[in-house]
């Protein structure tokens, strides 16, 4: 950077700048002393992903971009440059150079006028720590002083790299790495000839220059520049030519990735802070998020987290669909919600864990009450006789109450808290947390279910989650806290991968290309959150929909509103990652077929049909489904109406439609080919 132009200054003071370096270095050591020289700046918090790549940058004081600067991570070619131009001599002076100020009262005197002050790159990095208002020979002196005294205490890469985070490049842009995002929209680290030049013309005159403001004064300078690189031997003169003829360039926004995630870090402290996220798969979750709440309608939310299982390191994370949406500027991965279904299945692991059922265990789903607390299904219809397997894979209310009674409430909370799921109770309910926790009744954040089945994934062990890079090994070291054994969260998996896909998806376990994906969803009470969370490929997903102020949206369940982009969601990751997603799939296991009879009692005898009843009359209501034909028994059960099948759902559930008013046989086999029979009088529906 040229020198100021002191038009005041007579020219036999000039002519002494020669003699001051000798006069700083005699008083340099009583003045150090007394006079430290001022400290580095503070730069912006910058958090790059997990590679180093940008993705939000925060402004410093007064809302001005700083960002911190690695002279390994600039182009060497703006580097030479720069100190061809600028100071030649950097590595071998002292802080000021003899050679550059005579040269610079020499041109002076011979002009009439000052044409250049001499300053070197650390009497320029010394005035932009010190800033002067007035350019007097005093402050010369200062300058010249100060700049000993860096040398004194700085390498000269320390200096080098202090003057590239200062240097002014017009408005509120400090520093090389700020500039290049700026008026390039990239890092430094590659940089054309027209960048370079430009880059090192704007601080001689940064608002005069300004590329948004004056382009022909930009455009004129950077020409200038080019000129002098080629006669320095930097470039060619074709290449001087061809980059003289770029546009000047338009301002650039600077990152804004993982808006809430990068809020977090930053508050850590200035500098770059390296975080776990992939800015790839980052990128995608926004995206999904912000479609799912686009496509929601106004007013509703959506947020997203993904974690690595080895290391519990955040893939990526999407606090909200966006800051222009009501809630937006909220992290709405750390609201605790009702989570509906979503955690029935640790519920079942523990039951696993303690030998109280298994998959092929047999249990009612009838209506039934539990002291004062009468749970029934999602659709208010009940499936008579089924598997442990089926009542968690179809989330059926009545066996997850049953079963968390046997396991215990209190137990059931306490290890979902030391796994890192601290839940939220009712005011009323934290004496007794009762239970209601089976099917919701609990508060519980993104984040947190994410932990949860980060450990379901992960052999029933239970790690913090990491956002930073590096505190991974930290949790590893800490041990965790196992939530459930290996064989009960092995169970699970296997379990839960085999649930009924999204409407237009095939099962993951029946495509080559993708892993399967073992999940849950959940609808809270009053639909006021849709959630979807599952483990596939060696990562956890976490997907929520819903409303920032906990308003209802009647009709959204988690299967409707979140699944699908789950499954979306595993889509991504298998491609973005598919060495991590080869490496964690595993062989086809058949379910466990229960070897004991537990407390929720077995079947052993023939067919005992639950509903329709023997001699029963039903009016021939126009049901969406037709009525749910239940039966306990042994083995897979099938169901005959007047010797025709009834055909199976995709979750190997039985619905007779009635064709019409009139009697009906229907008769139910088992696995043994034991039957049972039932005659019903289907009733015309009244008018």
């Amino acid at each position: 950077m040229t020198g100021p132009r002191w038009h005041s200054w007579p020219k036999a003071p000039i002519a002494g700048l020669v003699a001051v370096p000798v006069l700083a270095f005699a008083l340099l050591a009583g003045l150090d002393r007394a006079l430290p020289p001022p400290s580095m700046p503070e730069v912006s918090a910058l958090v790059t992903d997990r590679q180093g790549r940008p993705l939000r940058a925060f402004p410093v004081e007064d809302g001005r971009w700083r960002l911190p600067v690695d002279l390994e991570a600039v182009d060497p070619a703006f580097i030479d440059a720069l100190l061809t131009i600028e100071d030649a001599r950097f590595y071998r002076h002292h802080g000021a150079d003899p050679l550059a100020l005579a040269r610079a009262a020499f041109d002076s005197v011979r002009s009439g006028r000052i044409t250049s002050g001499g300053s070197t790159i650390t009497m320029q990095t010394a005035r932009l720590l010190e800033p002067r208002p007035n350019r007097t020979i005093g402050a010369k002196l200062i300058e010249i002083v100060r700049a000993i005294q860096l040398e004194w205490r700085y390498s000269k890469d320390e200096i080098l790299t202090a003057y590239l985070t200062l240097a002014p490049y017009g408005g509120n842009l400090e520093g090389v790495r700020a500039a290049s995002w700026a008026w390039f929209g990239h890092e430094p680290s590659s940089l054309t000839p027209d960048e370079i030049a430009l880059l090192i013309a704007l601080p001689q005159a940064p608002e005069a220059r300004r590329p948004d403001l004056r382009p022909d004064a930009a455009i004129a300078s950077r020409a200038r520049l080019l000129t002098r690189m080629h006669r320095a031997g930097l470039i060619s003169a074709d290449r001087a030519a061809d980059a003289a003829d770029e546009a000047a360039p338009a301002r650039h926004a600077f990152p804004a990735t993982a808006w809430h995630a990068s809020e977090r870090l930053a508050r850590r402290g200035q500098g770059e802070v390296r975080s776990t996220l992939d800015i790839r798969l980052q990128r995608e979750l926004e995206a999904m998020i912000n479609a799912i709440a686009e496509t929601a309608g106004p007013g509703v939310q959506a947020s997203g987290i993904v974690v690595s299982l080895e290391g519990r390191e955040v893939r990526a994370h999407a606090g909200s669909a966006g800051l222009d949406r009501p809630g937006g500027w909220l992290d709405l991965t750390r609201r605790a919600r009702s989570p509906g279904s979503v955690l029935k299945p640790f519920i079942y692991g523990l039951a696993f864990e303690d030998g109280l059922a298994s998959p092929g265990t047999r249990i009612a789903d009838l209506p039934r009450r539990f002291a004062d607390y009468n749970p029934e299904n999602f659709d208010r219809m009940f499936r008579g006789d089924v598997t442990i397997a089926e009542a968690l894979q179809h989330s059926l209310n009545v066996p997850a109450v049953h079963v968390l009674e046997a396991v215990g409430s209190s137990r059931f909370l306490a290890a979902m808290s030391f796994a890192g799921g601290r839940a939220i109770l009712p005011h009323s309910q934290s004496a007794d947390p009762g239970l209601a926790v089976a099917l919701g009744g609990l508060g519980i954040t993104a984040e947190e279910i994410a932990v949860l089945f980060a450990a379901l994934g992960s052999g029933g062990r239970a790690l913090p989650l990491a956002y930073e890079a590096g505190t991974a090994e930290a949790n590893r070291q800490a041990g965790g806290y196992t939530l459930i054994s290996a064989e009960a969260a092995t169970t699970l998996i296997d379990v839960l991968s085999r649930s009924p896909a999204p409407p237009g998806r095939m099962p993951a376990r029946l495509t080559s290309s993708a892993p399967a994906i073992a999940y849950k969803t959940g609808t809270s009470y009053g639909f006021r959150a849709a959630w979807a969370a599952g483990v596939s490929g060696g990562y956890a997903a976490v997907i929520w929909v819903g409303r920032a102020d906990g308003a209802p949206r009647p009709g959204e369940t988690g299967r409707s509103a979140a699944l699908p982009a789950l499954f979306d969601l595993f889509d991504v990751i298998d491609r973005i990652d598919p060495g991590q997603t080869a490496r964690q799939r595993e062989p086809e296991r058949a379910i466990p077929v229960s070897v004991a009879q537990s407390r929720f009692g077995a079947a052993s005898n023939p067919p005992d049909i639950v509903f329709p009843p023997d001699g029963a009359e039903l009016w021939a209501e126009s049901l969406p489904r037709g009525y749910a034909l239940s039966a306990r028994g042994n083995g897979p059960l099938r169901w005959f109406v007047r010797g025709v099948p009834v055909p199976l759902d995709a979750g190997g559930q039985s619905f007779w439609q009635p064709e019409a008013p009139g009697f009906y046989e229907l008769t139910v086999v088992d696995g043994e080919g034991r039957s049972a029979r039932a005659r019903v009088r289907i009733r015309a529906a009244e008018s």
